[in-house]
Formats: structure tokens, C-alpha cells, sequence
């Protein structure tokens, strides 16, 4: 694996814009976790031994390099796998825009299925996709997609270097691997309600091929600690830490926190601090995913909603609480700041994974309503956020058309009109 990374190093500092091979970049999601990192070194790796071409496969990590540090627990497998950090490849290293206009881009998704919004530029260039959410990808003859429900996408990966190229694992890819499923499936513990007989069945070959694994609980344990570990990290960096982000005409963004939700809304100056946040990077709501573990290693969920806007606010709230697929069994919580609004999630079941579909489904209804006399058609005149945010203050107030209260409230009392809702 180390000299496979160091060849890639190698290619990205040598690359132009211009002139030289093409790269195959194997891109996880924008969350970044163990589960998509994971699974773009391994898939990379066994591409470049099992299907050599003319451009060199490349596992690119989709976060700024500066934002590994806030992956504690990515960095603590790192090392216990005794993987160089300083050999991994970031999203800041490498221009894919500059590679797809010359040409010279051809990508592999894994743990995700569709790119953001903001990447939709890079779509001609995927050309294989392996994940285990929601499929939203629609066929192709041109794009061969591997999509199962199981618990971990490193399980997918694991099946197909077992079943194609059993002869690249090495202890160290194993121990990689067999991290991201003992991780993404709580330690294989049904009462988490993610893993799946697959992710078992691939758990218990990595470790039946290699014994020196460490156990399988102690390893949970270890890497648990490491994610819970927020100590020294600032509200911003907090909310980057494990964040997603969806988008229509309103630009949401979902955070998990491992902290109690009490004790993050106790955080000194909290909504200057979500404020700026939106404003810094065009969010107009953010939703906080918080979790932790009883001691039989049962989750337990809390949410809230955070947005200045009451409107949004309120009907994002209030489309969660009607949510059926899956049931959130949201009970309002006591919030000390106006505009946020707390929750205890009843469904300790439905993660992020569960959550971002409901968002998405919300989004595409906001959509399907254009603003009173046309105004979603004028919206789509407006630059992009954080200039057409919906935070109060924001720069869309000095002259560029504005979204009123007015048109908001009717706009909402549409949605909850509808029978749908």
C-alpha cells in the first residue's frame, strides 16, 4: 500500500493541468469517515493492481487537507495500521475541474452514489459507482453500479477484493478494512440495527484470513473513543467534523455531534457562532444529529434545527415530526435559544443515512412550489450562497432581490397544505 501511495504522491506533484496521463480518482463522500476513506484507499488500490490502464488510479480523500486533524478517528486507525498520513491524497491537492475540461478524468464513487450539487460539473466522469445507501443514481450502461443496503461500504469493497484479487491483502489493508466494519456496524451489534449477514460474513473472513487482528471489540472501542473525542475543537469545527449537505433552493447541511445535545446548547455565544457558521458557508438551516452510546452499545439519538429564519425553521420541524419513512418519533426537548428547536429521536435507528432521504424529500416539494408570481424564477437569477441565504443579515439585502417573510409564509402554508404532508 505505501509504495502504491507514494506513486500517487509522486503523479499529483508532477501533474499539470494540461499535459500527462489522465488520473482514476476512487472519491468517497464529502463526510469523509472511516467507512469512505477506507474504501477509496482499498477500492484504488485493488484497481491499480487488478486493472492497469493509461491513467493512474488514485484514492482521493473529498476533504480539505487541513480537516483531517477534525477525523480524530481516522487519523488514530491511520496509525495504528502504521499508514503514513503524509502519504494521502486531498481534495485541495488535486483540481478535478482542471482534469475534466482537459479530458483527463475518469471517476470511481464509493459510499456515495450521486455527487453534490456543487460537483454536479464532474458527472460526465463517473464511470463506476459502490455504495450501500439509497440508491439515486439513475442506470446507465455506461456507469456500473454496485448498490446494497449492508452496513458498511468496506464490506462491498472487502467482497470484491476476496472474490476477484484474494492475493493483495496484506495484514495491514485487512485491519483497514475490517475497522471501517466493525465501525459502521456498531461492533456487529444487532441492537444497533446496522449490520447486515453480509458485513458479518465479511467481518468474520478478514478475520479468519488474518488472526493477528486485533478483537473486534476492543478495536470498536478504541476507535468509538478516538470519533467521541472533540476536545479542543471550536463550534465551526464541531459541525465540520462528520457533515453532510443537501441542496435545492434552500441549502441545508447535517451534522452529527458526539456530544449530549444539553451539553452542546450550553456552548457560550452558540447562535452567533451557527450564525456565522451559515453565513460563512451559505447554509440557510443546519440540522445536529447528536449521539452516544448506553453501555450495551445501544445509541441514542437527539436532533435539532437551527435556522433564524421561524418559517423554515418551523416547517422543517414540523415535516420531520410527520416523518414516516422512516418514523423519527421526534419529543420536543426544552432549547435555551430562540431559534433553535430540540428534540429526543425515539427511533434510535434512523441515522444520518435515514435522515438525508426525508431532507431530500422536503427539498423536492419546496421546489415543486415556485415563490408567489414567479419568484423561484428570479431566485434562479441570484448568485449562488451564501450571497442567497436566508440568514438574516446576509449580503442579499443589499440590493439583490429579496425572499420576504410574506413570501415565505405563503410559500410554507402551501406545503402544509398538501395532502402529502
Amino acid at each position: 500500500m505505501e509504495e502504491f501511495l507514494t506513486s500517487c504522491q509522486r503523479a499529483v506533484k508532477l501533474s499539470s493541468d494540461q499535459v500527462g496521463p489522465g488520473f482514476h480518482v476512487v472519491l468517497g463522500n464529502e463526510a469523509c469517515d472511516i467507512d469512505s476513506m477506507v474504501s477509496a484507499l482499498a477500492y484504488a488500490y485493488f484497481l491499480s493492481k487488478t486493472a492497469p490502464g493509461e491513467m493512474l488510479v488514485l484514492p482521493l480523500l473529498n476533504i480539505r487537507q487541513s480537516e483531517l486533524r477534525l477525523r480524530s478517528d481516522s487519523v488514530f486507525l491511520l496509525r495504528q495500521a502504521a499508514l503514513s498520513l503524509d502519504l494521502l491524497v486531498f481534495r485541495d491537492q488535486l483540481d478535478l475541474r482542471a482534469l475534466q475540461r482537459a479530458g483527463r478524468l475518469r471517476l470511481t464513487l464509493v459510499d456515495h452514489n450521486v455527487l453534490p450539487s456543487s460537483d454536479s460539473d464532474l458527472e460526465e466522469a463517473v464511470a463506476e459507482v459502490i455504495d450501500h445507501h439509497h440508491l439515486e443514481r439513475e442506470p446507465s450502461p455506461t456507469c456500473p453500479v454496485t448498490a446494497e443496503t449492508v452496513g458498511s461500504c468496506a464490506t462491498l469493497v472487502t467482497e470484491r477484493i476476496i472474490q476477484r484479487a484474494p492475493e493483495i491483502l496484506d495484514l495491514q489493508l485487512a485491519h483497514l478494512l475490517y475497522a471501517a466494519i466493525v465501525v459502521d456496524c456498531v461492533d456487529m451489534s444487532p441492537a444497533a440495527g446496522k449490520v447486515t449477514p453480509k458485513d458479518s460474513q465479511y467481518a468474520a473472513a478478514l478475520e479468519n484470513l488474518f488472526p493477528a487482528l486485533p478483537p473486534r471489540g476492543a478495536l470498536f472501542q478504541e476507535l468509538h473513543r478516538a470519533k467521541l473525542d472533540v476536545s479542543g475543537l471550536n463550534t465551526e469545527e464541531m459541525l465540520l467534523k462528520d457533515m453532510k449537505a443537501v441542496s435545492g433552493s434552500l441549502n441545508l447541511s447535517v451534522s452529527v455531534l458526539y456530544i449530549s445535545l444539553q451539553e452542546f446548547l450550553q456552548r457560550e455565544d452558540l447562535e452567533a457562532e451557527l450564525s456565522g457558521f451559515c453565513q460563512k458557508y451559505g447554509y440557510d438551516l443546519l440540522l445536529l444529529m447528536t449521539i452516544f452510546f448506553t453501555e450495551s452499545k445501544e445509541p441514542i439519538r437527539e436532533l435539532a434545527v437551527f435556522s433564524h429564519s421561524t418559517t423554515c425553521r418551523e416547517q422543517v420541524s414540523q415535516y420531520l415530526e410527520q416523518a414516516q419513512s422512516p418514523a423519527l418519533n421526534l419529543s420536543p426537548l426544552s432549547s435555551p435559544h430562540s431559534h433553535i428547536s430540540a428534540y429526543h429521536q425515539g427511533n434510535s435507528l434512523a441515522s444520518r443515512k435515514k435522515l438525508l432521504p426525508i431532507m431530500k424529500d422536503f427539498l423536492t416539494t419546496w421546489d415543486g412550489y415556485g415563490f408567489p408570481g414567479d419568484r423561484k424564477d428570479e431566485l434562479s437569477q441570484v448568485p449562488p450562497t451564501p450571497m442567497n441565504s436566508l440568514v438574516e443579515g446576509s449580503p442579499l439585502d443589499n440590493g439583490l432581490p429579496r425572499i420576504t417573510s410574506q413570501a415565505l409564509e405563503e410559500k410554507f402554508s402551501q406545503m402544509v397544505n398538501r395532502t402529502d404532508l
